[in-house]
């Protein structure tokens, strides 16, 4: 039933025009024929080598990329998105406080104390001292970055978040440390995720289900349990054959 799902890709066949300013070169198809849906609730993991399509995906979701065939319906608010390198998505120029409260100037509904309670609330539950409102992205360590990013992402109140390779520039202590915010974030926001990542172990740590991604396609999903105990497909198998 659809409000069960957050998101639903039917058939989606997407790609690029190379070749200049006007993209008139040949067409090159990235992703081909792809049918999933998002749970409402679930951490669903795509994985897949560098250069299989994710990020395509990534933002033909988004709406940054037009499917040239099938259908994208989002049944909440469209997704925002988490990014795998904080500091480039965060503004070196500006604090925490600007960064965080700059989406909600813009959105308009609320004036300025409100936008003020509203970025120290969200600060308050990514695991950050109010101190670090006045710090630039170059003053903090990698771990607060990506925590302000998430925080960033979550000041418009989405129901889905897609995670980009969250937490792969990160060491294994902070990886660990934000995995389980992001854990702790979905239980009291009711969150769903779409986790793209190349690390199988993040995944099954994380994870309900997986989808597998290999040039475009979607060759096998299931739950994290029937992928890593019983992987179908013979790259699934030599993903995780090159995981061990």
């Amino acid at each position: 039933m659809t409000k069960d799902l957050v998101l639903s890709l039917s058939h989606v066949t997407s790609g690029y025009h190379d070749g200049g300013l006007f993209r008139r070169g040949p067409y090159q198809e990235v992703l081909h024929d792809v049918t999933f849906d998002v749970r409402h609730g679930e951490i669903l993991g795509l994985v897949g080598e560098s250069g299989t399509g994710k990020s395509t995906l990534a933002r033909t979701i988004l709406g940054m990329v037009r499917p040239d065939q099938g259908t994208v319906t989002h049944y909440t608010k469209r997704p925002q998105m988490i990014f795998q390198d904080p500091y480039s998505s965060l503004n070196p120029a500006y604090s925490v406080a600007w960064t965080l409260e700059e989406p909600l100037r813009i959105y308009g509904k609320y004036d300025a104390p409100e936008r003020k309670r509203r970025v120290r609330e969200m600060l308050e539950r990514v695991g950050l001292p109010e101190e670090c409102l006045k710090a630039k992205p170059s003053e903090l360590s990698g771990g607060q970055r990506q925590r302000v990013s998430i925080a960033a992402a979550l000041l418009r109140r989405p129901r889905f978040l897609i995670a980009d390779e969250p937490v792969s520039a990160l060491d294994v202590t902070i990886q660990a440390q934000i995995l389980d915010l992001l854990r702790q974030l979905r239980r009291e926001l009711d969150l769903s995720y779409l986790f793209i990542s190349h690390d199988l172990n993040v995944v099954y740590q994380l994870c309900d289900r997986v989808l597998v991604m290999q040039k475009g396609c979607i060759v096998e999903q299931g739950t994290v349990d029937e992928i890593f105990d019983r992987p179908a497909h013979p790259y699934t198998r030599a993903l995780l054959a090159a995981a061990e």
